[in-house]
């Protein structure tokens, strides 16, 4: 460890090496100790990226609702990852064609509905941002991507809190 870095950005990165390497049995195990650190911001940060980088990699697969159902149980006192993981499993629903609702993505967080703006494949749900999205960048960018505009995968520059 550098002797100017602060402790605490030592262990985010432990903790997101930690969370990059565990195994399905022990992940929800190592969250609920991720949320134990005295600095609450900075394991819930940890978390949150740990949250977005395991939906991008479930976000076809069946076991992702088991996933979200037990993460949902370990995170259920820390209100801003519960909503961040609603709100990625809000966008799988999008992608994949599950029931949602258009008041649950116009009801969404400016970084979701960046999200869907930018790397969503759904015309329902770009349509929808085009024209109700809450900022102009967010309706500007679901319109560009109807007119077909550049597409942004998931993990490019519009996953950024």
């Amino acid at each position: 460890m550098d002797e100017s870095e602060p402790p605490e950005h030592a262990r985010y990165r432990q903790y997101l090496q930690a969370l990059a390497h565990v195994s399905d049995e022990m992940e929800l195990a190592v969250v609920r100790a991720v949320l134990t650190d005295d600095d609450l911001g900075m394991a819930c940060a940890a978390v949150l990226r740990h949250i977005e980088l395991r939906s991008v990699e479930l976000l076809r697969e069946p076991e992702y609702t088991a996933w979200e159902q037990g993460l949902a149980q370990v995170v259920a006192g820390h209100p801003y990852v519960v909503r961040r993981l609603s709100e990625e499993s809000l966008f799988r629903a999008i992608e994949l064609d599950l029931p949602w609702t258009e008041m649950a993505l116009r009801e969404a967080t400016d970084w979701l509905q960046r999200l869907v703006s930018h790397a969503s494949t759904s015309p329902v749900a770009l349509t929808i941002l085009a024209e109700n999205g809450r900022t102009r960048r967010v309706r500007n960018a679901a319109r560009l991507k109807i007119k077909g505009g550049a597409a942004e995968s998931r993990s490019d520059s519009s996953r950024r809190a």
